[in-house]
């Protein structure tokens, strides 16, 4: 049976793409259960761990804290989602969460995209801040408003120390 077979932590970390240090940290504070050993010392692992290990990989790579995976650890994978609706509902709010810093991220794009077809790298971002009936700036359709607290995050003045060389 394909499940009995067995994996070196080597060979766990190239199919799952989580490092070595990784699984053996996650061991550590118990988000996996400790590996199995051989007679030599050596880990191993069994099918089963390795989806668990592509699991905590997947909802690392979503910005989870680590401790925030640990109920999802305990449902099996045939698990019906209606019968966790506590861990349904986090992953919705996990979800806006990651829109609203999406959101955020394209604005910082959208305002580095103005910058550049404008050509002017230090121009006082205030005056730029005009927006049309629709919301866009004026003179950049494909562009979002941003706020003038986001504008006065980019357009801060360098400190003259910095601008002094040795």
């Amino acid at each position: 049976m394909k499940d009995d077979q067995t994996f070196t932590i080597k060979q766990t970390a190239e199919q799952t793409g989580i490092s070595e240090d990784t699984i053996r940290y996650y061991e550590k504070i118990a988000l996996l259960s400790r590996a199995d050993r051989k007679d030599n010392g050596h880990r191993v692992y069994r099918q089963e761990d390795i989806r668990t290990i592509r699991l905590l990989g997947c909802l690392k790579k979503t910005g989870m804290p680590l401790e925030e995976m640990r109920p999802f650890l305990a449902v099996s994978s045939e698990a019906d989602p209606a019968e966790h609706p506590e861990l349904v509902e986090h992953l919705r709010s996990h979800r806006e969460n990651i829109v609203s810093q999406i959101a955020s991220l394209q604005q910082i794009v959208d305002f580095i995209d103005m910058k550049l077809e404008e050509g002017s790298l230090r121009q006082d971002c205030t005056n730029e801040i005009q927006t049309n009936a629709t919301g866009q700036m004026k003179g950049h359709p494909k562009t979002k408003a941003v706020s003038p607290d986001q504008m006065s995050y980019f357009a801060a003045p360098a400190k003259a120390d910095k601008l002094q060389t040795s």
